[in-house]
């Protein structure tokens, strides 16, 4: 993965606090693990670091920034360090879809 900024070209979807809380807890941490998300081309994508801040661009959502400077948009996280994210959700309708239809 090379790409520094990741967000999807979809429209940011408002998160429940929780999910914000959890990255400032980690924050508060600084704790080094792995976050599993969506990337850009809604596929799931992982990385290994540490989340350093919050950050809120109007217009775009609000984003991880992580020590190795990739920014993940909060709303596309699955996992972070192994705690549920916001598209989590997203992420076990896959696995509880019918594969029949589509699966051969």
């Amino acid at each position: 993965m090379n790409n520094k900024n990741i967000s999807s070209n979809d429209s940011y979807l408002p998160v429940a606090w929780e999910y914000r809380e959890v990255a400032e807890e980690e924050i508060e941490k600084a704790r080094r693990g792995k976050i599993f998300f969506f990337n850009q081309d809604n596929q799931v994508d992982e990385v290994l670091g540490s989340v350093i801040k919050l950050e809120e661009k109007k217009a775009e959502g609000v984003f991880l920034l992580l020590d190795n400077g990739i920014k993940i948009r909060l709303d596309r996280v699955i996992t972070l360090f192994g705690k549920v994210g916001a598209a989590y959700d997203e992420y076990d309708a896959y696995g509880n879809s019918c594969m029949d239809c589509t699966g051969g």
